[in-house]
């Protein structure tokens, strides 16, 4: 049974241009704001030494592109699927810690709490247990409220085998597909939230395409100017001391 049977295409969409607004402006600002000595405090030296790299570009582009692709995936993941998820569940946003959805369900007398994560491999002991007390918690409002509780998490995107309700699990979790039509009813909105996006990705590829490009140019400047010698190749020892000396 689904909890939501039908759900405003309008909303759906309109929370999808306010994400991919959200994205492209937070992950915009992460370039913006980079610098070369950050970045070579936390990278290997000697990998890229062993790796015989030799200029300034080389090694910029390789950690540039290292930092856009942890940096965007973690982004899109905390911007992206909760407000679509609301707006498909004509749900609320939860007050309470570790939920981010909460649907009360007046005429089944049920409360639904839901906690939307990325993919499926978001969860250690630690942070498996802390969500198991969290929905604990949030059962309160429902004993409160003499409802039927539910807790699911739910998966955005990939592939989950059911849990089912056996302890001391109190919570459901549903991936990809099944999670969508959990939430909408509809077995193939997993795939309407691209089609929804539209053309709004193309809006933000040459604002992002401008911020990368700069941020290469000073980053190689900045390398350039703090870790290469006076003939232009790279001071290694000078690199691996800022990296790892005193």
């Amino acid at each position: 049974m689904s909890i939501n049977n039908g759900y405003d295409e309008k909303a759906v969409t309109e929370a999808i241009a306010t994400a991919l607004e959200t994205f492209y402006n937070n992950l915009i600002a992460k370039i913006d704001e980079l610098n070369i000595q950050k970045i070579m405090k936390r990278k290997n030296p000697y990998l890229y030494r062993a790796k015989a790299m030799q200029n300034a570009a080389e090694i910029v582009e390789s950690v540039l592109t290292a930092f856009v692709s942890s940096s965007e995936e973690t982004i899109f993941g905390n911007c992206f699927f909760e407000p679509i998820a609301i707006a498909a569940s004509d749900g609320n946003k939860a007050l309470a810690e570790g939920i981010d959805i909460m649907i009360q369900d007046k005429e089944e007398n049920v409360m639904y709490a839901i906690a939307v994560k990325s993919g499926t491999s978001v969860f250690n002991a630690d942070s498996k247990k802390r969500q198991e007390q969290n929905f604990m918690s949030a059962a309160k409002l429902a004993q409160q409220a003499k409802a039927r509780y539910e807790a699911y998490v739910g998966y955005s995107y990939g592939k989950k085998k059911e849990s089912g309700r056996a302890k001391p699990k109190i919570y459901q979790e549903l991936a990809g597909k099944k999670f969508w039509a959990k939430l909408t009813g509809d077995e193939e909105f997993y795939k309407k939230i691209i089609t929804y996006m539209g053309t709004l990705p193309e809006q933000y590829v040459a604002q992002y395409q401008e911020s990368y490009n700069k941020a290469a140019n000073r980053l190689v400047r900045e390398f350039s100017n703090i870790f290469c010698k006076d003939d232009g190749s790279i001071d290694w020892e000078k690199l691996v001391e800022f990296n790892s000396g005193d």
